[in-house]
């Protein structure tokens, strides 16, 4: 491997619009060659550039160098441990050459009335075609779905022939309460969860923004995966019920295969971005460079020392162990 190693600021980065969603990786080693990642496994070898990748999903049998991590992070792309196909998510992170613009467009949204409502029916508007929302109040709108996941229930129930009695399930006990088909539903819901926070974190947005959901450090990841409960997890569950196929893993598998035959995390990322995006399309990724906010100049620049007169002395505390010795040779062993 040459080792060129660079850091990117935030000007000299692809645009997220501009770049491949993700990466999912499953059984394979990531490593790092020049500026690009190399994933390998048995049957093949890819090279990407690391700067046109959005976000890497880490799947099971995943093996990654520090190489490979630091460019990625140089690289302002986020890194996912996720189950397979994004069904769980496990942990992220980011490094810091990315830009916080989405999350300030974000931010902007989600603490002014008149432009949450706006988020708020343009995802209502996703999930009902046809229907005209521009006007609904966030009390009509709740009426609204509500009425439509109780008739789309019973639709399902109906084509299926599974009784149906109700939705019931206790608030952080998701698999101690109901029925089989109600465990189905909230193993489903919660594989759902598990990619539309990988998508959201790796798109640097914050999954507790919501616009309809509030309260929860996941809102804004409930408000992504309600747009999809109707096409993935709500039918899944009532098939598999009919099946006899009653167990959480058959829920987790069935919507990691649904996934991967529609091409579901393109999906999210589309209507995401579709969400959160200025309506003129402007670029609010990538900053010129890396400012502090001050309130009454708006922003400095920062790299900045503004202590001029105070010194704060050392505030920093490492903590390093110590350098690692090889094993000493085993007793009666030759030296080669």
């Amino acid at each position: 491997m040459a080792d060129i190693w660079w850091k990117a600021e935030p000007h000299d980065l692809h645009r997220v619009t501009d770049r491949v969603s993700s990466i999912y990786i499953e059984r394979s080693h990531l490593d790092r060659d020049e500026n690009a990642v190399v994933i390998v496994n048995k049957r093949e070898t890819v090279r990407v550039p690391a700067a046109m990748i959005a976000v890497v999903l880490l799947g099971p049998g995943t093996r990654v160098t520090h190489g490979a991590i630091r460019l990625l992070a140089d690289s302002g792309t986020a890194v996912c441990w996720v189950g397979e196909q994004g069904v769980r998510m496990y942990a992220a992170g980011l490094g810091p050459s990315r830009g916080a613009g989405l999350l300030h467009r974000q931010a902007w949204l989600v603490t002014r009335p008149k432009e949450r409502l706006a988020v708020a029916r343009a995802m209502y508007g996703m999930r009902f075609p046809g229907e005209d929302v521009s006007q609904a109040t966030m009390q009509q709108l709740r009426g609204r779905e509500g009425a439509r996941i109780r008739k789309l229930y019973q639709h399902h129930a109906r084509r299926t022939g599974v009784r149906w009695d109700g939705r019931v399930y206790k608030a952080g006990e998701a698999f101690a309460a109901g029925d089989d088909l109600n465990r189905l539903l909230s193993a489903a819901n919660a594989a759902l969860y598990g990619i539309c926070h990988a998508v959201i974190t790796g798109l640097g947005a914050s999954p507790g923004l919501g616009f309809v959901h509030t309260g929860s450090a996941i809102s804004f990841v409930l408000d992504i995966a309600d747009l999809y409960k109707a096409d993935y997890t709500i039918p899944l569950a009532f098939d598999l019920f009919a099946k006899g196929l009653v167990e959480e893993r058959d829920a987790r598998t069935g919507l990691r295969d649904q996934i991967a035959e529609t091409k579901l995390l393109t999906r999210v990322v589309t209507d995401i971005k579709t969400l959160l995006t200025p309506p003129d399309g402007a670029d609010f990724d990538t900053p010129e460079r890396g400012e502090l906010w001050d309130d009454k100049d708006g922003t400095v620049p920062s790299g900045v020392n503004w202590s001029r007169e105070a010194d704060l002395g050392e505030q920093h505390i490492a903590v390093i162990g110590p350098e690692l010795e090889p094993p000493a040779p085993a007793s009666g062993s030759e030296n080669p």
